[in-house]
């Protein structure tokens, strides 16, 4: 079977517009809420989506910050992990978080990902926004509300999300 695209460019675009869109509607100016990127993909959707925000909010910073879960993984005496950095230079205590990642698919990641952001204080609420949601092979209970596109795979298949700022463009493919 070949690669079947996702999203394009247009669409691409059109997508993360409308997750800010989303986002606005809940967090209103954001004045007590942040961002944080889960490394080391989510961290391009992060920041993508803190520069779209500041752009149609015309407000000059919304706390953006990426979390290393390397040392938080389930996995991580089972194979070679390289440690990313963690970046958060702001307080989430009792901040509104906004969770992100690319791809949602077992949610282990996500998990990890909570387990690490309890490090840096206690959050008052906690949203997840993904990119890709591949709904039908969670290991655990993680459900995004902030959602790019929801698809139906097989476990044999990947998701391969490009970014122009580390792969030159954007774009999604499914990979069999």
């Amino acid at each position: 079977m070949q690669p079947k695209i996702l999203l394009e460019k247009q669409q691409f675009d059109v997508t993360l517009k409308r997750l800010c869109h989303q986002l606005i509607e809940v967090h209103n100016d954001f004045n007590n809420s942040v961002i944080i990127g889960l490394q080391p993909r989510g961290i391009f959707l992060a920041n993508r989506i803190k520069n779209e925000l500041q752009t149609i909010l015309k407000v000059k910073k919304i706390n953006c910050g990426a979390l290393d879960i390397t040392f938080y993984r389930d996995d991580f005496r089972k194979k070679e992990l390289i440690p990313n950095k963690t970046n958060i230079d702001f307080s989430i205590e009792d901040k509104n978080v906004i969770l992100v990642d690319d791809v949602l698919f077992t949610g282990r990641t996500i998990r990890a990902g909570l387990d690490a952001m309890l490090a840096f204080g206690r959050p008052s609420d906690v949203e997840l926004l993904v990119l890709v949601d591949r709904r039908f092979a969670r290991h655990v209970p993680i459900q995004a509300k902030y959602v790019g596109i929801t698809i139906d795979s097989i476990e044999t298949q990947n998701v391969k999300v490009e970014w122009k700022e580390e792969d030159g463009k954007d774009k999604i493919t499914l990979l069999n």
